[in-house]
């Protein structure tokens, strides 16, 4: 039960790309939330790190679908959506938290990908399964670029709570996890399977945000945003406004190669962050 449920997190993470025109790309991860409006719509809310959109210089990115087959194999199908209305961008995100949203088209495909809002942890949920320091917790991303085969789906890796507090959020909007994050984690889930049998869930703690550092000095630590802040960057959507903070459909580039599992030395050729 618990795989099943981590299986269902890797099919709602996506890669998000944007080149820069220069020959290197943006890449990012994001992933799908089923948040419906207040309004009682369905609606599928796309959850990444905010710098990950700021850093996309054009009114587009690409989201790396995927879709299966009748026969049970896998296909990329990537999709060029809008993120910014000339220089104003379409996305909300909760002031210094690094994290924003941005609602994406609501259709069959996407609903099937995404996970419930109910998956995000709050200080209750960090509480009732006793998650503190030294917890193992996983997360999904794209390092370098990198998928994990040419359908595009995300690698997983895994790091242990490396702060203490943890909660309460408001107190601890960020925590540490012993993980070295690479250009291409950032947006990314971070996640725990609690319980066993009929009580398996899965918890999503945060988002992973940047490594911490000191000067040129990377620590291999990650800063994970706690994943109230994304519950709360999903409510902002609810309030009214002249702009639908919506990604739409735009035509895809013909011919967008699927991912590959290249090495890192050729990645960091094509990437940065």
């Amino acid at each position: 039960m618990a795989i099943d449920l981590a299986v269902a997190l890797i099919q709602a993470t996506v890669q998000l790309e944007a080149p820069y025109g220069d020959g290197t790309r943006n890449v990012g991860t994001g992933f799908l939330v089923e948040a419906p409006g207040p309004d009682g719509r369905p609606r599928v809310v796309l959850i990444t790190a905010e710098h990950v959109l700021t850093r996309m210089p054009a009114e587009t990115m690409t989201i790396g679908y995927r879709a299966s087959n009748t026969d049970g194999t896998w296909k990329y199908e990537p999709q060029s959506v809008k993120i910014r209305n000339g220089k104003s961008p379409l996305w909300v995100a909760e002031a210094g938290r690094d994290v924003a949203a941005i609602e994406v088209v609501a259709d069959a495909k996407t609903e099937k990908m995404a996970i419930p809002e109910g998956w995000l942890a709050d200080d209750a949920a960090f509480a009732a399964d006793d998650i503190g320091p030294g917890e193992e917790m996983m997360t999904l991303g794209y390092p370098w670029g990198m998928a994990s085969n040419g359908a595009g789906f995300p690698i997983l890796r895994s790091g242990k709570v490396a702060s203490y507090p943890i909660a309460p959020s408001r107190q601890f909007p960020t925590f540490l996890l012993d993980f070295s994050v690479f250009p291409g984690n950032s947006g990314g889930p971070v996640f725990v399977k609690k319980g066993d049998g009929d009580k398996a869930h899965v918890l999503v703690t945060g988002l992973m945000s940047q490594q911490l550092g000191t000067g040129d000095q990377p620590l291999e630590i990650g800063v994970v945003v706690q994943a109230d802040y994304i519950r709360q960057t999903i409510s902002l959507l609810n309030q009214p406004s002249s702009v639908r903070h919506m990604a739409s459909n735009v035509a895809t580039p013909p011919h967008t190669p699927p991912p590959e599992a290249f090495s890192a030395t050729s990645a960091a050729a094509q990437v940065r962050d």
